[in-house]
């Protein structure tokens, strides 16, 4: 039984955002510092992951731990209406599988990141960095280069 009234859950729902979420927003500033540029969102691709990085042909999707059944303690299923939540979000994680391999059939790399693994980023940041790995020239070969024409003319 749900002890929030049918609007207060509506509004409460009506909040959560499918892009540009929290632990997204964080991964997208520690890939950018690291020096890779990406694109977002990508229409063309299965999925629609959250960063595309077409060079490297490598792809990330940022799942939150509820919405996709990830088995840590922030994704347990909830305690009521388990009739609408178990088929629903077992629907999404059989949707991920669908849109994986159909970018591994693409010849795409893929790498999921959960929303729990936001909390650490020094681990973070590891696992991004081996994904990615060779550098920021393997996903854009001008990333590094415009960036040093941007800080060359700095005043000394």
């Amino acid at each position: 039984m749900d002890y929030r009234t049918a609007e207060a859950r509506s509004a409460l729902m009506a909040r959560i955002r499918s892009k540009n979420t929290g632990p997204e927003r964080m991964i997208r500033r520690t890939v950018y510092r690291m020096g890779y540029r990406f694109r977002l969102h990508s229409p063309r691709l299965p999925g629609r992951p959250d960063l595309v990085f077409p060079s490297a042909r490598k792809a990330i999707f940022v799942h939150g731990c509820f919405w996709h059944l990830h088995g840590c303690p922030t994704g347990r299923l909830p305690k009521s209406r388990l009739e609408f939540w178990g088929p629903k979000l077992e629907a999404n994680t059989a949707r991920d599988r669908r849109n994986q391999e159909g970018l591994a059939t693409l010849g795409w790399s893929v790498l999921v990141v959960w929303q729990c693994e936001v909390r650490s980023p020094e681990k973070l940041t590891r696992k991004l960095e081996q994904f990615l790995g060779g550098g920021p020239s393997c996903c854009d070969q001008h990333g590094r280069e415009a960036m040093r024409r941007r800080t060359s003319h700095a005043p000394k």
